[in-house]
């Protein structure tokens, strides 16, 4: 893993992004399987989006969510 990937999941952790976004984006940017349809959520599926495009910049849509 790359010190990016454990920097910005701090950096989510740290602004209170929603959970299920941040499991979403760490699947993605790692490449798994996504979770099984019944399991996701609206959340879970716009992190796993943006992880596997390494975007880093629409976190900020699920802070506080």
């Amino acid at each position: 893993m790359d010190q990016s990937y454990y920097d910005f999941t701090t950096k989510m952790e740290n602004e209170s992004v929603n959970a299920d976004y941040i499991e979403g984006w760490q699947s993605g940017y790692v490449l798994n399987p996504p979770r099984e349809e019944q399991h996701t959520t609206e959340a879970y599926e716009a992190g796993y989006e943006d992880g596997k495009a390494r975007n880093m910049e629409s976190f900020s849509n699920w802070a506080g969510k």
